[in-house]
């Protein structure tokens, strides 16, 4: 019933359960809503707004993305390149970098001499693929992966470019892609987030930062949850000494209905967005001891991902978690690891972060194949950009290489993309894009739509503005489908 301007006056509703003041305050609130939703265009009810779904058939129903914090070096992993060995210690021609801006920690060199790989490059698998000789475990599944070698970006540094690949935006503040998938296709799992996020300990190099898996502007509840090695793998999810379960279960219903009051007379999507996160860490409680605790993973397990995968919180133990999440239903989850920087000593560095990591993304491949999961789970592996051809300072046997985002190497696994397959094509001097170029943009269009998800229609108003993950670019990869 609407108020009448005598019961305003007065302080007299015609609801007689409404004070003066509640009358007031919902009230102004209209007005204020109406004066809001008329200069932003109807972002106040944008966070209430349903999962989307799909658009199409999905190929894939999660995703795995072991991402290499740091920039692995192409050049010295996925992308042989002869002519590098031929013109090692050579002036990089001007002709190939052109007018490419470099870093400030190479860009006032005297000489930016050419660095051939010092590792031996073989075919694997009957696609005949060309790998490291770093890679001996990833060779092993030549067949099931895809090489894309003309991944490219603008982002040159470490901040703005990790952010790029985890957010589609250099700029700090955009929601993630898991947080875009968590709030287009939700989650099949209700004891479980759909965004489940993995950091490898004493990672060391560039940090790593929790908004890389935020929400952003997206409601809260959409946001990774980060599971740590340790006996509390979700801080805070336990319930104090003196509290039961039960005692619990009573303390959330009242918390609830209290915020379902506060929500009838605030109507803020984030107080929907509390209830649903108490209600998921209660489930969380029972579920995450249970997909965490890996005692009962047999022997053999362990040995096809290493015997780090014994060891809480490394990687091979974060890809067995993965494979675990996977199996539970989680749509997304994210693995780090840090470490790839190698601006000097990269023979060492890059032997030991492969040492690391081989084996068990190699295994994580193989062991979703054996358990029929591999079809429908879309692996990817890969950092934020790759590594010049030259050597950064003085060349040396302990030489390092500086950022290069023009070209780099990543690839993918299952979830429908081609393997024993080489997308792309970079010169022959490793530095630009000769053919197929897939940018950041196209790699997020790519996944979504493997997904099921039209990346052009999954978009959020926010500001007066819908944003998307792709911004107002990218364009799916056919090539890489299969």
């Amino acid at each position: 019933m609407v108020p009448t301007m005598e019961s305003l006056c007065t302080g007299h509703s015609t609801n007689s359960n409404l004070s003066r003041r509640q009358l007031l305050n919902r009230f102004g609130y209209g007005l204020g809503g109406m004066a809001l939703g008329g200069l932003l265009g109807g972002d106040a009810g944008a966070a209430t707004g349903p999962t989307l779904g799909m658009h199409h058939a999905p190929k894939a129903k999660r995703v795995i993305f072991l991402f290499q914090a740091g920039g692995p070096s192409h050049l010295d992993l996925l992308d042989p390149k002869p002519t590098l060995i031929e013109r090692h210690g050579e002036q990089l021609p001007d002709s190939v970098r052109g007018k490419q801006r470099l870093t400030g920690m190479s860009g006032n060199q005297s000489l930016l001499p050419l660095v051939g790989s010092p590792y031996k490059f073989s075919r694997h698998g009957e696609s005949g693929m060309e790998m490291s000789e770093l890679l001996p475990h990833t060779a092993k599944i030549a067949d099931d992966i895809c090489v894309v070698r003309s991944m490219y970006s603008e982002a040159i540094n470490h901040g703005p470019a990790v952010t790029f690949m985890q957010t589609g935006s250099q700029i700090p503040g955009r929601p993630s892609m898991g947080a875009w998938l968590q709030y287009g296709l939700g989650s099949p799992n209700s004891n479980l987030p759909g965004f489940m996020v993995l950091v490898s300990k004493n990672g060391g190099g560039q940090p790593l930062v929790s908004r890389l898996w935020g929400a952003g502007f997206l409601p809260s509840k959409h946001q990774g949850v980060r599971l740590r090695a340790g006996a509390d793998p979700v801080l805070y999810l336990n319930n104090p000494d003196g509290v039961s379960r039960d005692s619990r279960r009573g303390v959330l219903d009242a918390l609830k209905e209290l915020h379902e009051i506060q929500f009838e007379g605030t109507p803020d999507a984030e107080i929907q967005s509390r209830i649903a996160q108490y209600e998921m860490a209660y489930q969380m409680q029972a579920s995450v001891p249970e997909a965490t605790d890996m005692s009962g993973e047999p022997d053999h397990i362990h040995e096809l991902y290493g015997e780090d995968s014994r060891d809480p919180g490394t990687f091979a133990a974060n890809c067995l978690l993965a494979r675990r999440m996977a199996e539970r239903g989680v749509p997304f989850i994210q693995l780090y690891h840090q470490g790839w920087d190698h601006h000097g000593g990269l023979p060492g560095g890059i032997t030991n972060r492969c040492k690391q990591t081989d084996q068990a993304s190699a295994a994580l491949v193989m062991d979703l194949k054996q358990r029929g999961l591999l079809d429908d789970t879309l692996v990817i592996w890969g950092g934020e950009f790759g590594r010049t051809n030259y050597c950064q300072g003085k060349l040396s046997k302990n030489f390092g290489r500086d950022h290069h985002p023009r070209c780099f190497s990543l690839w993918m696994a299952g979830g429908g993309v081609k393997g024993g397959h080489v997308h792309g094509e970079t010169c022959e001097f490793g530095y630009n894009v000769a053919n197929g170029g897939v940018h950041v943009h196209d790699l997020h269009a790519t996944i979504l739509h493997l997904l099921g998800v039209d990346h052009e229609r999954l978009t959020y108003r926010f500001q007066g503005r819908r944003f998307r993950l792709t911004d107002v670019h990218g364009h799916v990869e056919k090539g890489i489908l299969a």
